[in-house]
C-alpha cells in the first residue's frame, strides 16, 4: 500500500464518519461500533447475536448468489431448517469434538406441579431452566451436517453432489462481529469417490478465492485446524494440520495482522462415510469434501474493505453483485 492510500485509510478512520473504511489498527470493537452506527447491525444485548438491516441482507443475498454460480448447476440444492435431528447430531460426533461449541435445545415436558415450580424458580430469579428437558432437536452447528443422512446407502456412479444454506450456531460469544453465535453458511458438499472427493476440495478452494478477490478483498490461503476440544483435541489438532485436511481462505476484517478465515475447504475422507453409511456406486465407504462460505463473514470483510455505504463502492462490485440501497421498512 503507498503512503499516500494509507494516510487516506487512517484519515477516514479519524473522520468521524463510520460509513467509510477503518484504519489499519481499527480493532473489532471499533468496528463493530461503526456497524452498529451506521444501522447496519443492531444490538441485542449478547455478543455475537444482532438483527440486521436490509442493506446488509441485500450483501448477504448476493454474496449467496455468487457461490451459487460456482455449482454451473451441477449441484442439487437443499434447505434445511437451524436445528438438526439429536440422533443426526449424535453420529455427526461433534459433541466429542466441540462440546464447548454446540447448543442444545430444552423444553417443558413436567406436569401442574412442575409448572408451579417453572413459575416460581422464574419470578424469583431462580435456575428455570433445570427443569427443562432436552428436546429431539440440537441447533445446527455446521450446515453440510444435515446433508449427510439424505446420501445413506449406495450413490450413483459419480456421487452426488449437494448445495446447502443453513443458520449455524456455535458458542462463542465475542465482541468481534466477525464471530457471531448465529450466522450463515453456504456450502458446495461432495460425497462419493475418495479421488473425486479431494479434487472437489482443491477445485473449489481455487475457485472461492478467485471469486473473492474478484469482489475485491485481499485473500490469503492458510493450512488450518478446527477448535478441537481437550487432551484428545490436541492429537486431532496435528492430524489435520499434518494432512493439510482443512484449508482456509482468509481476509482482513477486524485485524489486519490477523486475517478472518471467510471460506474453508475441507476433505474429510470416510469421517462422515461410515457413521452415515453411505457407500461408493462400486460398494466402498464414500469420502466426502465440503467449500464452505461464510455468508455473514464474506459481507463484514466487504464492509470493511469497501466501506459501510454500499453507494460509495467500486462500480464494478456493485454492478457485478446487483446492489442498490433498500429503502428503509
Amino acid at each position: 500500500m503507498t503512503s499516500a492510500a494509507l494516510d487516506t485509510v487512517t484519515n477516514h478512520s479519524q473522520s468521524g464518519d463510520p460509513s467509510l473504511p477503518g484504519g489499519l489498527h481499527e480493532t473489532s470493537v471499533e468496528f463493530r461500533d461503526r456497524l452498529f452506527a451506521a444501522g447496519l447491525l443492531h444490538p441485542t444485548g449478547v455478543d455475537g447475536i444482532y438483527g440486521r438491516s436490509a442493506t446488509y441482507e441485500g450483501i448477504v443475498e448476493a454474496v449467496r448468489d455468487e457461490v451459487s454460480s460456482l455449482g454451473g448447476g451441477r449441484f442439487e440444492a437443499v434447505h434445511f431448517p437451524p436445528v438438526l435431528a439429536r440422533p443426526v447430531f449424535d453420529r455427526t460426533g461433534y459433541l466429542r469434538s466441540f462440546p464447548d461449541l454446540m447448543g442444545s435445545v430444552h423444553i417443558f415436558q413436567g406436569d401442574d406441579k412442575n409448572h408451579a415450580e417453572l413459575v416460581k424458580r422464574y419470578e424469583t430469579g431462580g435456575d428455570w431452566g433445570g427443569i427443562l428437558a432436552p428436546a429431539d432437536v440440537v441447533l445446527c452447528s455446521a450446515a453440510c451436517h444435515a446433508v449427510y443422512p439424505i446420501c445413506t446407502g449406495r450413490l450413483p456412479p459419480g456421487g452426488r453432489r449437494l448445495e446447502v444454506l443453513g443458520h449455524c450456531f456455535r458458542h462463542e460469544p465475542s465482541p468481534d462481529p466477525a464471530r457471531m453465535q448465529s450466522f450463515r453458511m453456504h456450502e458446495l458438499v461432495y460425497v462419493g469417490e475418495p479421488e473425486s472427493a479431494l479434487a472437489h476440495r482443491d477445485a473449489g478452494l481455487a475457485d472461492g478465492v478467485r471469486l473473492l478477490s474478484e469482489l475485491g478483498l485481499d485473500m490469503n490461503t492458510e493450512v488450518a485446524n478446527d477448535p478441537f476440544f481437550g487432551r484428545l483435541g490436541a492429537i486431532l489438532v496435528d492430524a489435520q494440520l499434518e494432512e493439510a485436511a482443512k484449508i482456509e481462505a482468509v481476509t482482513p476484517i477486524s485485524s489486519d495482522q490477523k486475517p478472518t478465515a471467510i471460506m474453508s475447504s475441507n476433505y474429510a475422507r470416510d469421517y462422515f462415510g461410515i457413521p452415515f453409511a453411505i457407500e461408493t456406486a462400486d460398494g466402498a465407504v464414500a469420502h466426502s469434501s465440503c467449500v464452505a462460505f461464510g455468508l455473514d463473514r464474506i459481507t463484514l470483510a466487504l464492509l470493511h474493505t469497501h466501506g459501510l455505504a454500499v453507494e460509495r463502492w467500486p462500480e464494478e462490485v456493485r454492478i457485478r453483485m446487483s446492489l442498490s440501497t433498500p429503502s428503509p421498512i
